[in-house]
């Protein structure tokens, strides 16, 4: 476990005075001192002052398992868990020593600093009017190249992703064009239909679904005398549609529509039926921008990423942008549906077709098939391998799990200084650790050599 220095005030280092509250580290440094037999993560203050502590020994490992990878990266996350809790975001890092766990410590650290400080703020949010919403964001720190590759595809999502819902189409007996004009009606047919596509619309709906406007003049028309569904409502009632300047009777019927970007009306040359298409912009976002803010020099330098976002009030800005962030994971799910898939058929060696799948089916069968998946993301130094047997490995391009499994008994026995001790000693490190029984796994690259290794036992 981690070694926290105490206080200023205790007993321990005989220090006067106490300080009630945590102290804040925003900055620190890192020191990794990594020999053969152990390895020592130190992390201090910008001054020098010693905050955490921890080493692969205090970790619990002994003897030459000191110095493994999978020692140091223990080490690493145990000693830098306080100080991130006390709010550390920058740290430098100095790495001593020859020691194997030098790049299992600096991943560790660099996995631990970054994604447990990464937050997202609404800095600001105003309503102009009903029709008119507005708010800005911010996401930081980010690692150089990051904002720019959130902010433009957040950006399209914003714009291009999220649904809304619109007037596409109105009907009436009593019309013979769309250019004409009604007696009685101060506005003419193209500028009715004009105003209906101005009104915003909220709703649950699923497709298209009908509504009407009946009305009797004299009067104003407005967006609060169309009859909606109950899952339909309208955002501002005050709306404009007609106005009527004589006592007769306005009967109009609705289609309306829930869908994704921006649809163009189709000429109808043929309106004998009186209905008329309208062009329709679903998009709820009305503009969304991105902005980047650097900070640091050379190789500490990191982002912030503003957005602003403007919708039609159907949605807030919040809201828009968790719409937006779910559209775009639903859009690279496939990628990991993709690769599941790829290697079944490597196995199998025949074509299937991609089923479809929800966002939450495809969650549920990613946890199901973990174990099948986590031989790509687990590096051999994490093995808890000897020095000798690692450095073997590491020296012929093996670095996860999924190298060595694949490698056969001849590329096995063409590594300089491996020996069949070796491999029995990998197999039952894989055994015990990961569980996997590689003698009874018949297509394995391991089979051959399991059954060589049984035989020179015999």
């Amino acid at each position: 476990m981690a070694k926290t220095i105490p206080r200023i005030g205790s007993r321990k280092n005989g220090r006067i005075g106490s300080r009630k509250n945590t102290r804040r580290i925003p900055k620190g440094v890192i020191h990794v001192q990594a020999s053969f037999n152990n390895t020592i993560v130190t992390v201090t203050d910008v001054r020098g002052r010693v905050v955490s502590w921890s080493s692969a020994g205090t970790c619990g490992f002994k003897g030459t398992r000191r110095g493994t990878p999978f020692a140091a990266q223990t080490a690493a996350g145990n000693a830098i868990r306080t100080v991130v809790d006390q709010g550390m975001q920058r740290a430098e890092v100095m790495i001593k020593g020859p020691g194997l766990g030098r790049d299992a410590a600096l991943r560790a650290i660099r996995r631990s600093v970054s994604t447990r400080t990464l937050q997202w703020k609404c800095v600001e949010s105003k309503a102009d009017n009903k029709r008119l919403y507005y708010g800005r964001f911010i996401l930081s720190p980010l690692m150089k190249g990051q904002a720019d590759t959130i902010g433009i595809s957040m950006r399209r999502a914003l714009l291009g992703e999220i649904e809304g819902t619109c007037i596409t189409r109105a009907k009436s007996e009593k019309i013979p064009h769309e250019y004409s004009t009604l007696v009685g009606i101060q506005e003419s047919v193209h500028d009715i239909l004009m105003n209906l596509k101005e009104i915003v619309l909220r709703s649950n709906l699923y497709g298209t679904c009908d509504a009407s406007i009946c009305v009797r003049g004299p009067g104003y028309v407005t967006a609060q005398d169309i009859i909606l569904p109950p899952y339909v409502e309208v955002v501002d009632n005050t709306q404009h549609i007609a106005s009527l300047t004589e006592p007769i009777e306005l009967c109009i019927g609705l289609q309306i529509e829930r869908n994704r970007g921006y649809l163009i009306k189709t000429p109808n040359n043929n309106s004998k039926d009186g209905s008329y298409p309208i062009d329709a912009v679903f998009m709820p976002v009305r503009n969304a921008n991105h902005s980047i803010h650097s900070y640091g020099n050379g190789n500490d330098k990191q982002e912030i990423l503003f957005l602003e976002i403007w919708t039609n009030g159907s949605l807030t800005p919040k809201e828009a942008l968790h719409e937006a962030s779910r559209n775009l994971i639903d859009l690279f799910i496939p990628f990991l549906h993709t690769e599941e898939e790829n290697l079944h058929l490597a196995n199998n060696q025949h074509m299937v077709p991609l089923p479809p799948f929800t966002f939450h089916d495809k969650l549920d069968k990613l946890r199901k098939n973990k174990k099948k998946r986590a031989l790509k993301s687990i590096f051999i130094d994490q093995s808890e391998l000897p020095p000798r047997i690692y450095n073997c490995l590491k020296r012929s391009n093996i670095y996860t799990l999924l190298d060595l499994l694949n490698n056969s008994q001849e590329d096995l026995m063409k590594i300089e200084h491996f020996r069949i001790k070796d491999v029995k000693q990998i197999l039952g490190i894989l055994e015990k650790n990961f569980s996997i029984n590689l003698g009874k796994r018949p297509k394995m690259g391991f089979e051959s050599l399991a059954q060589l290794i049984d035989s020179k036992s015999g």
